[in-house]
């Protein structure tokens, strides 16, 4: 779908990077390496990106740092274009409204880190049906022709998880 607006690979790919996950920053050099594209190529679309005002930057060191311009006007429009594209908006839509006590969903792995992936992986927090769930994602990845991966942790479990660090790569998608 949004292949046929953008042409650009690797416009995609940075739109993915600093917009899904507005947190997330690049330089050229680790972005070339992570996308295994050329350099030229990229330069030109981060160019173009930050030209447009979509993307700001500044140095560190000698690096110029990239990141997500929160506020220019399409800033918002372009995240639910990709939350839709990469079918994070059905995956929330439909485990919110099914489950049973649900305190959050994160967004993990790859996606999260702003990268492609044909994988979703999520994180669901709260006492839900393992059952159901399993059942649910069976059916949403038909629907959205993707790889839906689950870990379910209660929030207990959740809160010590995070004191030891081990959810400082996620991207809250929903909270109660």
């Amino acid at each position: 779908m949004i292949d046929t607006l953008i042409s650009s690979k690797t416009r995609i790919k940075l739109l993915l990077k600093f917009f899904l996950n507005d947190k997330n920053t690049g330089y050229l050099r680790g972005l070339e390496s992570q996308f295994g594209e050329s350099s030229n190529a990229i330069r030109l679309e981060l160019n173009r990106l930050e030209d447009a005002g979509l993307l700001t930057s500044g140095f560190e060191s000698n690096k110029k740092i990239f990141k997500a311009n929160k506020l220019h006007p399409l800033f918002s429009d372009i995240k639910s274009m990709l939350f839709k594209y990469t079918g994070l908006t059905s995956i929330i839509d439909k485990v919110v409204e099914s489950l049973g006590y649900l305190e959050a969903v994160y967004l993990t792995g790859d996606l999260a880190k702003g990268l492609y992936s044909e994988t979703v992986e999520i994180l669901v927090v709260g006492n839900v049906d393992q059952v159901f769930l399993k059942k649910l994602i069976g059916k949403l990845e038909g629907e959205l022709d993707k790889k839906i991966t689950k870990e379910v942790l209660n929030p207990l479990d959740f809160d010590l998880a995070s004191m030891q660090g081990n959810y400082t790569n996620h991207l809250l998608l929903w909270s109660k």
